[in-house]
């Protein structure tokens, strides 16, 4: 990641490189990625806290989402300013991927690069709602949201149109499918070659490996709950990740089960802090 001691300014491809790899040549270009990755892993840090103290019932009325994460970073001294610096790296991230998803990577094959640029596109829609919750949050807008909310919103709208069932149905897998997707990553280890650029340690491979698969594990339990509240017809039984977790934590040895998803998380948000230092840009 590390290059020319340079500001960002117009990028040019003058020299042949795609958009996306000139940026990445850019040092405070890569400041705001770095900063945006470390943001990202200290929400699942938050995150993780959070489950625990769920699992452990002693959560009270926190959101066990990354809604809720951001809320809580929100409370602490300075937390308005770090709110908006997370906002600030996040929406690097936004432009990182954007990019990638237009452009491309360099050296990738057709075949690669339609996947590549679909999943760039995933992560910057990700980013960019994450770095939209920081501001709002910020703003004070948006601390009183619930991590459900949004989700029973979309289940009744859908459900309100013709074939709506079957468009939540479908919402529901396209999450499951994404959820699986990351435990695929985890199990293989994609993102070794997919992320990172090379020369990190042995832990930092267990780290995310477990971090993916928790990542994985939670969306898929927000998707299946699509499809359910589908199958019932009832929007409130769709969720997000604080009502995939509370269903965990129902189920027989849930606050084991929920123990080990938080462990999972904060292994994604102290991976994400190598993934600052050796992002592939």
């Amino acid at each position: 990641m590390d290059g020319p001691d340079v500001d960002v300014g117009p990028v040019a491809v003058s020299d042949g490189r795609v958009p996306s790899a000139e940026l990445a040549s850019r040092h405070g270009y890569q400041v705001l990625v770095r900063v945006g990755l470390v943001s990202y892993g200290l929400v699942h840090v938050v995150l993780a806290w959070i489950s625990a103290q769920v699992a452990l019932g002693g959560g009270g009325g926190d959101d066990a989402s990354t809604t809720g994460a951001l809320q809580q970073l929100g409370q602490q001294p300075f937390g308005q300013v770090l709110l908006w610096v997370m906002a600030a790296g996040l929406l690097a991230l936004v432009l990182w991927q954007g990019l990638e998803a237009v452009a491309g990577k360099p050296g990738a094959d057709v075949k690669d690069q339609v996947k590549n640029r679909g999943r760039a596109a995933g992560k910057a829609v990700v980013y960019l709602l994450l770095a939209l919750t920081a501001i709002r949050i910020a703003t004070g807008t948006g601390a009183n949201s619930g991590s459900g909310e949004a989700e029973e919103t979309l289940s009744a709208r859908l459900m309100s149109v013709p074939f709506g069932r079957v468009l939540v149905v479908a919402v529901g897998l396209i999450v499951l499918a994404v959820g699986v997707s990351q435990i695929v990553k985890g199990v293989r280890q994609k993102f070794v070659t997919r992320d990172l650029a090379g020369g990190v340690s042995r832990s930092v491979v267990v780290l995310g490996t477990l971090g993916w698969i928790a990542k994985g594990v939670a969306l898929s339990l927000v998707g299946v709950l699509f499809g359910w509240a589908a199958a019932k017809h009832d929007p409130k039984k769709a969720g997000g990740m604080d009502a995939a977790l509370s269903t965990l934590r129902d189920q027989p040895f849930g606050p084991v089960l929920l123990l080990a998803m938080a462990a999972g998380f904060a292994a994604f948000g102290i991976y994400c802090l190598a993934w600052a230092r050796n992002a592939k840009t």
